[in-house]
């Protein structure tokens, strides 16, 4: 437990806080559009601090945390796609396959998650891969 809860702390993209997805709450992803979080719905598991926007999402969280977790650790999909590399998102910037959130960069006029878009099913075989493989670095 000790080992993998390093490997997150190590690997997920936090904030200088050390919160997900810049205090975005992950159930609201699933519910319609992301939400900020607030402090005082904080919880931690395995390291990884979540900030959600309602007692009723934190709680949801915690009966199935691995259905709401963004994948890759909350880096680019697409730039995971591409090669090992972790690229920052916008936490706004997302899409849900298979009851699972994947996040994009969208800034300086670049927006991945057209591009992924285009080749999704390659791409997101390719990122799976590519993940375990910067993990196990």
């Amino acid at each position: 437990m000790a080992q993998e809860t390093a490997l997150r702390t190590r690997h997920f993209n936090t904030n200088e806080h050390h919160v997900m997805l810049d205090g975005y709450d992950p159930v609201s992803y699933f519910t319609g559009k992301p939400q900020k979080g607030i402090e005082a719905n904080a919880y931690t598991y395995k390291g990884v601090t979540y900030w959600f926007a309602t007692p009723q999402h934190k709680n949801s969280f915690i009966k199935h945390p691995d259905a709401y977790e963004p994948q890759y650790g909350g880096w680019c999909a697409y730039a995971l796609g591409l090669k090992p590399e972790k690229v920052k998102v916008n936490p706004t910037t997302f899409k849900i396959i298979d009851h699972k959130l994947y996040l994009f960069y969208d800034f300086y006029l670049t927006n991945t998650l057209k591009m992924w878009n285009k080749d999704q099913d390659n791409l997101l075989s390719q990122a799976n891969k590519n993940w375990q493989t910067l993990i196990h670095q």
